[in-house]
């Protein structure tokens, strides 16, 4: 095996990690700096791409080549992810013309995926993309620039999505990988990987798109100005990278076909590789992270930021204690929900806080606690929270169930498998097993893997499993299993009975009624 580092940063939604590993997947060091996002408006989720993506990636490199102790020239190759897909426009000097756009969290694009929906018709665009337009897809964002920004879409040069930014301030050169440019829908067409013309002349000239690449392949090499920056060497080769769902999906020991990461972070995540294009009604498909592969794609817009916004609410007294000293806030609340029994005492949480993607695919969801009363406790509106997430990751099985499209491994990663409570909880409401790696750094030990697999370290990306091993498999316990049932049927008919309800709020408050 090569002397040497690989450096993987990743960018997320509240924090960036960086870390640096030798070939054998040995961790050396790593650094955290967190951040916020922004909120202009009701469904508008936004980031700087300077004061926090290139800021974060910066302020990392530096840590960890201060941490470490090794030389520049002792990294042998860089790989990046981030949030996405995003959009930001970029003028031709390569500066950002305004804040990103976030993935699928940012609900402004309704109209524009209406206006491309009747112009290309609903068939034309699942057939050719692999999905039906949902929030999670870029191309009705910058439709959306364009109609509402005439004069940043008139100076925009380029598109490019978060990591290919960071890729594109270390090379100069602009790009996009081929996983995250199906998140670009309805413009990439996933069979023949290549941009199509006849869909881009509705959205935007076909030259302000940049190539796409592997997301290992060597898209460039550190210029002299960043090194400058970074304290990176010049001439160090940089791939392509990915989105940090793709790379954390990497991390987690996703080699095999049927394998399938299930992230608990800011939202849920997950993906599965598979051997064919799986496209079906109610989920997302796109390429997989190198030839002959594919993935089959979900998502939820809420998991972590629930706890966080209950943490933030609710939390002082608990926030406080940690800082005295005491347990993390997260380990309070979780013990609190350990007294509150399965169903939280008649308490059932719509999860819906930021809309929903899949199954439902209703940007005008909102979140809704149900059945409260006043013997109710923090720690049972707590579990409620946990357990609505959970009916979520039911929900999104059994529909893929339906679709004939079934795990054969569910690797569950970030953060929220620190929660033993929450993971318990997952594992039960949906009789499914959870396989935990011991390995939790995330999407950035996904991106130093990527960063080898691009100089020829490794042969495929089934090699992570040299890096992976299992540390616990979650197994469900029956004995709750009738108390989840009744819950989760109540669960899903709350919805069905409040969503013309949920819309009508929704529309008020964006000023449509």
């Amino acid at each position: 095996m090569a002397e040497g580092y690989l450096l993987g940063v990743d960018i997320g939604t509240y924090s960036s990690k960086g870390v640096l590993v030798r070939p054998d997947g040995t961790l050396v060091a790593s650094h955290t700096v967190p951040h916020g996002m922004d909120m202009p408006k009701p469904g508008h989720f936004e980031m700087d791409a300077d004061g926090v993506w290139w800021h974060d990636f910066v302020v990392i490199v530096r840590a960890l080549l201060e941490k470490s102790g090794i030389r520049p020239n002792e990294i042998l190759s860089i790989g990046t992810s981030a949030i996405g897909s995003c959009v930001l426009p970029i003028d031709e000097a390569g500066r950002p013309l305004r804040p990103g756009i976030l993935y699928g969290i940012d609900t402004r694009a309704s109209k524009e995926i209406a206006q491309l929906e009747a112009v290309l018709g609903k068939d034309t665009i699942y057939r050719i993309s692999g999905s039906h337009l949902t929030s999670q897809a870029s191309g009705p964002k910058i439709l959306w620039i364009r109609n509402n920004e005439p004069e940043v879409y008139t100076r925009a040069r380029w598109f490019l999505t978060s990591e290919a930014y960071l890729v594109y301030r270390l090379t100069g050169v602009p790009s996009i990988d081929i996983y995250t440019a199906a998140g670009y829908a309805p413009l990439f067409d996933v069979r023949r990987r290549e941009w199509i013309p006849e869909i881009a002349a509705h959205i935007v000239p076909l030259e302000r798109l940049p190539r796409a690449y592997w997301s290992y392949e060597v898209v460039g090499r550190v210029t002299r100005q960043a090194a400058e920056e970074t304290g990176l060497a010049e001439g160090t080769p940089v791939v392509a990278g990915t989105t940090d769902a793709a790379a954390e999906a990497l991390s987690a020991g996703v080699a095999d076909f049927g394998d399938m990461m299930l992230m608990f972070g800011s939202s849920i995540f997950f993906i599965m590789k598979t051997a064919e294009l799986m496209q079906t009604e109610h989920f997302w498909s796109s390429n997989f992270l190198e030839e002959g592969a594919y993935s089959f794609l979900g998502g939820m817009s809420t998991a972590g930021s629930l706890t966080t916004w209950f943490r933030d609410q609710f939390g002082t007294w608990e926030v406080e204690q940690e800082k005295a000293g005491g347990p993390d806030a997260y380990a309070q609340f979780a013990e609190l929900a350990s007294h509150s029994p399965a169903g939280a005492r008649g308490l059932i949480a719509l999860p819906y806080f930021a809309g929903e993607r899949t199954p439902l695919h209703d940007p005008k969801a909102v979140g809704v606690l149900f059945g409260l009363r006043l013997e109710h406790t923090k720690g049972d509106i707590y579990r409620a929270l946990l357990e609505g997430v959970a009916y979520g990751i039911r929900h999104n099985l059994e529909v893929m169930e339906q679709e004939e499209v079934r795990p054969a491994r569910i690797l569950a990663v970030g953060g929220g498998t620190k929660n033993r409570l929450w993971m318990g909880i997952v594992s039960d409401a949906c009789g499914v097993q959870l396989h935990i790696p011991a390995q939790q750094i995330g999407a950035s030990y996904g991106d130093a893997f990527l960063a080898g697999r691009g100089i020829g370290l490794f042969q495929s990306l089934a090699d992570i499993r040299r890096w992976v091993t299992i540390r616990e498999v979650v197994q469900p316990d029956t004995k709750d299993r009738p108390a989840y049932d009744f819950h989760y049927a109540v669960f899903r008919e709350l919805y069905r009975a409040t969503c013309p309800l949920m819309h009508r709020l929704s529309d008020y408050i964006a000023g449509e009624a």
